[in-house]
């Protein structure tokens, strides 16, 4: 049995899970800056921290359906003879 390979440009499995560090990154500098912003009282800081917190779990769900869609398109290939 071959083993299906795809190019490195379309290894959905890894930029998923790049995805998903990037997001979670981004999604805790976000509360970072939300919380510092509400601490000092500056709603400015609040709400660009607030949109960093949207930014990264939108790029964190972006992760999860690339992974999943991965992992189908392997089992795709997997079919029994």
């Amino acid at each position: 049995m071959t083993k299906h390979t795809r190019p490195d440009d379309l290894d959905l499995n890894e930029k998923g899970l790049m995805n998903r560090a990037k997001g979670t990154a981004e999604e805790m500098k976000g509360r970072t800056r939300s919380a510092l912003g509400g601490l000092t009282g500056d709603t400015s800081q609040q709400l660009k921290g607030k949109g960093e917190e949207l930014k990264g779990k939108a790029q964190r769900t972006l992760g999860k359906t690339q992974q999943t869609l991965d992992d189908v398109i392997d089992r795709s290939h997997r079919k029994a003879p």
